[in-house]
C-alpha cells in the first residue's frame, strides 16, 4: 500500500514542525495545513490521505467542524484530535462524532508514533470492514438477480417439458408456486426466502422427468412397488437441481422433504414436527392442495371447498398446524384461491 499520508492541521507552525519530524521517522509522508479551510485544500489535492491530524482550536473553521467535514466528504480517511490539556472533553466528544482518537500537548515523539500508528490501524480495519460488507451486499444483490434471471427464464423450462408430456399436470408447477408463497406470506416470510419459495414451487416436479410414464399416467391404484417407485422422483429432482441451484437451498429443502409428514410418517426420512424445513412444510400443503384440486387419471378433482375441509382434517398428523393457519389466512385474506 506504500508510506501513508498524514494531513497535519495546526496554526502553530512549530506544533506541525515537530509532529512531521515525529511521524516522518515511521516512513509517513507528511503535508500540512494552517487552519480548516487549508486543510480541506489540501484533501481535495491530495485524496490518498490516511490521517488527518487537527488541533481542536482554530480561527475560521474549528477542528470539531474539520472532523464533520472530512467525515461527511472523505469517510475512509481517519482523524485524531490535538487538544491542550483544559480541553479532554472536547476531544472526547470528537470521539462520538467519529474520531480515531486525540493527543494531548504538549506530546512526546514516541507517544505520538504509537497512537498514530495505531490510529492507522484502526482505520485499515473500518476501510476493510466497509469494503466486505459493500462485497456481501454486492454478492446478495448478484445472487438475487440470478435466481430472478433462473427463476423466470430456465426453471420453467423444466417445468413445461413435464407438463407437456403429461397433459393432466398442465400448471401443476405455477399453482403449487403461487399456493406456497401466498401461505408464506402469511407466516411472516419475505425476501429472498420468499423468491426461493416461488421457485422450489415450480420445480418441486422435475424428478417425474424419471419416473416410468405407465407408473404416472395408470388408471388404477397403484401397488406398493409403484408407490415406491413414484416417490423416487423427489431424490431424483435433488440430484439434478442441486448443481443448478448451489445458491437456493430452501428450493432444494422443499423439494427434498415436501413429502414429510408433520407425524414423522412421511419420505424420505420420516422426520418429525419441526425438525421439516418451514418450507417444506408449506410445500406439503400446497402440494396436496393442488393435487386434491386437479383431475387424475384414476379419479375426479375435489371442489376446492373440500380441499380446504380435508387439509383442516388432516392439520397435526400430515401438516404443521401452523402452516395450516396460514394457509386459512391466506384465503380468508383473499391470496390464495384455486389457480386456473
Amino acid at each position: 500500500m506504500g508510506n501513508p499520508t498524514i494531513l497535519i492541521v495546526d496554526s502553530d507552525q512549530q506544533v506541525r514542525q515537530a509532529l512531521v519530524q515525529a511521524l516522518e521517522r515511521t516512513g509517513a509522508v507528511c503535508i500540512e495545513a494552517d487552519g480548516g479551510v487549508q486543510a480541506l485544500a489540501q484533501l481535495a489535492r491530495h485524496e490518498e490521505t490516511a490521517l488527518v491530524l487537527t488541533d481542536v482550536r482554530m480561527e475560521l473553521m474549528d477542528g470539531i467542524e474539520l472532523l464533520t467535514r472530512v467525515r461527511s466528504r472523505w469517510p475512509d480517511i481517519g482523524v485524531m484530535m490535538i487538544t491542550g490539556m483544559d480541553n479532554t472533553k472536547i476531544a472526547v466528544h470528537c470521539l462520538s462524532l467519529g474520531a480515531l482518537d486525540y493527543l494531548i500537548k504538549p506530546f512526546q515523539h514516541e507517544e505520538v508514533r504509537a497512537r498514530v500508528l495505531a490510529a492507522l490501524d484502526k482505520r485499515r480495519l473500518l476501510v476493510e470492514h466497509r469494503i466486505y460488507q459493500e462485497t456481501l451486499r454486492d454478492k446478495a444483490q448478484v445472487h438475487a438477480r440470478q435466481l430472478e434471471r433462473f427463476f423466470q427464464v430456465s426453471l420453467p423450462s423444466m417445468a413445461e417439458a413435464l407438463e407437456s408430456k403429461y397433459p393432466y399436470m398442465r400448471g401443476h408447477s405455477a399453482r403449487v408456486s403461487t399456493y406456497a408463497t401466498a401461505i408464506a406470506s402469511e407466516l411472516r416470510v419475505g425476501g429472498d426466502d420468499l423468491t426461493q419459495i416461488a421457485l422450489g414451487g415450480q420445480v418441486l416436479d422435475v424428478g417425474k422427468l424419471g419416473v416410468r410414464d405407465d407408473v404416472l399416467q395408470k388408471a388404477g391404484k397403484l401397488t406398493d412397488e409403484e408407490y415406491a417407485h413414484v416417490m423416487t422422483y423427489a431424490p431424483l429432482g435433488l440430484r439434478i437441481l442441486e448443481p443448478l441451484l448451489e445458491e437456493a437451498p430452501i428450493a432444494l429443502r422443499m423439494v427434498r422433504s415436501h413429502h414429510e409428514r408433520f407425524d414423522g410418517r412421511g419420505v424420505p426420512e420420516g422426520l418429525v414436527g419441526e425438525a421439516i424445513p418451514l418450507e417444506a412444510r408449506i410445500a406439503a400443503v400446497a402440494v396436496a392442495l393442488n393435487a386434491m384440486t386437479s383431475e387424475r387419471p384414476y379419479r375426479p378433482a375435489m371442489t376446492f371447498d373440500e380441499a380446504v375441509r380435508e387439509i383442516v382434517r388432516c392439520s397435526g398428523t400430515h401438516f404443521d398446524p401452523r402452516v395450516v393457519v396460514g394457509f386459512l389466512a391466506a384465503i380468508k385474506a383473499g391470496r390464495l384461491e384455486r389457480a386456473p
